[in-house]
């Protein structure tokens, strides 16, 4: 990878996509959260438009892992391909463990770990986010891929407040293991807040204004090479500053003065930049269901978190990779940093996830990114949905910009793949469009049962995407349907609208009432519908808030 490297977003295998694709010592940091083999499914929660707990919900994977034949093929090819150490490891850790759903989970991390290894620069650095569920095997495969003489952390993460776990201590925290590539790493110092112990502690003076302060010693006392001989104030001592910079300080209100009338310096809690970082990490909040930024991704961590690393062990223009994306909390953090970035995952819905993710945070301002591994024309569309019809209806969802409908599906509901919510009325009430996508064969049957699903959902628009293109008998099932009159727009939409997947790669699309781009300029007079400005910070204050 140059200096021209363009950002990038792959879907597939990780595994397929470092061999394929990304080449030896050519990424700066890796940050991954894998699967912790929790044997736990993890789905993304959708929030209700009218502010009810979520009830539509997406499985996004499974943390289940299982000692198959493709674990088989998967071990033979480590051990006899390998590094030594981890070959050993693993023939050591299966004597141990056997063929379980543990070992399989080692298995699939070990050759990953392996490639990661490969792509990571001399001057890199790795974080590997886990759980006690498997920490203390990944830490020995991360000491037989990266060598025990560069592990140079385990962060303690306390990523939840205390809670009572029965028959046990309370889980609290994650961990975070922290490699180098080499002793020459990149490193910038970072600093963390102080707790409010250590301030009531510390900084137990205040000015009249309120200003915080602990005062410093300013005799020269201990200070190697000697000081200031001098009176000050009638007090005759060795300073540690020369006189005219004791008389700045007292002009500047920067001296505080002891009962015996000992001058000593003022430093200023406002001024401190915090607490050098440490390895137990207290102040990041984990995501809560309040907070702007969570998604409903399993998962998902804090941008803070992520800043934290980032900034700590890399620099503008380095690479970062997060080769288990998710919903690109990483690729994100990355990009507000100025840093250039790779995110890989196997599933469309994180990929969707992710480049609506970033269009929405950056918008005009988004540096330039690719996507590989789409489907980028009808064949490749077609392969998709011959492999996985899971993943080429939420694949095709994303083309309309739908939110998946949810894993059950109920009776007269199961051809609801999607919905796209819009606003209409002079009360600005939401409408839903139901969707639903087919990737094999279509006939006039499949329209009859789109209509009468909006009916009983009572959506005033239905969509049916196909791969396939529309019969003449599809196009009057849909015609007899009739239209949809916006409240507010006075325009009419088609009730049911079929569009094929060539269509929308040619730039179609669905016909219903968007305010963002119909009714700016109907309502921009009244003030109705305001656009909020963007705001950036420079990478100072960025780091300032870490």
């Amino acid at each position: 990878m140059s200096k021209d490297h363009v950002n990038t977003l792959y879907y597939g295998d990780n595994l397929d996509i470092l061999r394929r694709y990304i080449k030896d010592e050519s990424v700066d940091l890796i940050y991954l959260d894998p699967p912790f083999n929790s044997r736990a499914s993890y789905n993304v929660l959708f929030e209700e438009k009218n502010g009810t707990a979520p009830v539509a919900q997406v499985r996004a994977f499974e943390d289940f892992w299982h000692w198959d034949m493709a674990t088989e093929s998967a071990y033979a090819d480590i051990v006899t391909t390998g590094p030594a150490k981890l070959i050993d490891l693993l023939q050591a850790l299966g004597a141990f463990l056997g063929q379980n759903d543990m070992m399989a989970y080692l298995v699939m991390m070990a050759a990953r770990l392996a490639e990661l290894h490969r792509v990571l620069k001399p001057t890199g650095s790795i974080y590997l986010h886990c759980d006690p569920t498997a920490s203390h095997y990944i830490k020995l495969l991360m000491d037989a891929v990266f060598g025990p003489q560069f592990f140079r952390n385990e962060i303690a993460w306390k990523r939840t407040s205390g809670h009572s776990d029965a028959g046990r201590y309370g889980r609290a925290h994650d961990v975070i293991l922290y490699y180098g590539r080499s002793d020459s790493v990149v490193w910038n110092q970072t600093y963390q807040p102080y707790d409010q112990q250590y301030v009531d502690q510390y900084y137990r003076y205040q000015d009249p204004d309120g200003r915080r302060f602990m005062s410093g010693d300013v005799t020269a006392a201990g200070l190697q090479g000697g000081g200031y001989e001098y009176e000050w104030k009638g007090i005759r001592r060795v300073w540690r500053v020369p006189q005219t910079t004791m008389e700045r300080l007292d002009s500047e209100n920067r001296l505080f003065y002891t009962r015996n009338g000992m001058p000593r310096i003022k430093r200023y809690l406002d001024e401190s930049q915090g607490l050098p970082g440490q390895d137990v990490w207290t102040d990041i909040e984990a995501l809560r269901s309040w907070h702007r930024e969570r998604l409903g991704y399993p998962t998902q961590k804090p941008e803070a978190l992520l800043s934290r690393i980032i900034t700590a062990s890399s620099n503008e223009g380095d690479i970062v990779m997060d080769p288990f994306c998710g919903c690109g909390t990483a690729v994100a953090v990355a990009e507000r940093l100025r840093r250039r970035w790779i995110g890989i995952d196997i599933t469309h819905l994180a990929i969707t996830l992710m480049k609506n993710r970033l269009r929405d945070s950056f918008g005009s301002d988004l540096s330039p990114f690719n996507v590989i591994g789409v489907p980028a024309d009808v064949a490749s569309a077609r392969a998709l949905a011959e492999q996985s019809k899971h993943e080429f209806e939420h694949w095709a969802l994303g083309l309309v910009s739908a939110r998946p409908a949810g894993e059950r599906k109920r009776g007269a509901d199961a051809g609801i793949d999607g919905y796209i919510y819009f606003i209409d009325g002079e009360s600005l009430g939401l409408r839903k469009i139901v969707v639903s996508v087919k990737g094999g064969a279509v006939g006039v049957a499949q329209v009859r049962d789109l209509r009468g699903v909006i009916e009983r959902e009572q959506a005033p628009i239905g969509a049916f995407i196909t791969l396939e293109p529309p019969t003449q008998p599809m196009l009057k099932e849909a015609a007899v349907a009739g239209f949809y009159e916006s409240e507010l727009l006075g325009q009419q939409y088609p009730r049911i609208q079929i569009l094929t997947i060539e269509q929308l790669f040619a730039g179609h699309t669905l016909q219903y009432p968007n305010l963002a781009k119909d009714a700016w300029a109907l309502r921009a007079a009244d003030g109705t519908f305001r656009r909020a400005k963007r705001q950036y910070k420079s990478e100072g204050e960025q780091q300032a808030l870490l």
